[in-house]
């Protein structure tokens, strides 16, 4: 389970969730996300990251020093990170999958119905395994590494022709 808002910690561990004084201080002004399902597809603007990403689990909720994730997720089996491959190295993190991480530069509304679908659709129908994780204002999409660049092709043909 993904706990927002908290840094990928539990409520009541780590950030505060609420309160006036945490939202003037933390968290960036709210902007209304597109929802029509037309629009977000021409203009999803996928955008490959650079680097090689990795997943890996922890026991517990403590990132370790030296490791900044781009991606936390606290699961019953731990904490799971997505991070750089080099920090995973650096500090011998076991991972199995190395990822590409594609940034679908539309801001999506996080009730938009059907963006994910058809991003999945596109890249099933091109072989392409896709990890989907959904931000505030973007979706980020985690694919072989190796299909990076074939993935991002199949996103703007799929942009192109909606």
């Amino acid at each position: 389970m993904a706990y927002g808002g908290t840094g990928g910690l539990p409520p009541g561990r780590g950030r505060p969730r609420n309160g006036a004084a945490a939202r003037e201080s933390r968290n960036v002004a709210p902007m209304t996300g597109e929802r029509d399902l037309r629009t977000l597809l021409r203009g999803m603007r996928p955008e490959l990251n650079p680097g090689r990403f990795v997943f890996t689990t922890l026991r517990g909720v403590e990132t370790p020093p030296g490791v900044t994730p781009v991606v936390t997720v606290v699961e019953p089996e731990g904490l799971t990170l997505v991070l750089p491959e080099a920090q995973a190295v650096e500090s011998r993190l076991a991972y199995d999958f190395v990822a590409g991480w594609i940034t679908l530069r539309v801001h999506s509304s996080l009730d938009a119905v059907g963006l994910t679908a058809a991003v999945s659709l596109a890249l099933t129908d091109a072989g392409v395994s896709c990890n989907v994780v959904a931000g505030h204002h973007h979706d980020h999409l985690f694919v072989p590494y190796e299909r990076a660049a074939e993935a991002v092709r199949v996103l703007e043909a799929l942009a192109r022709e909606s």
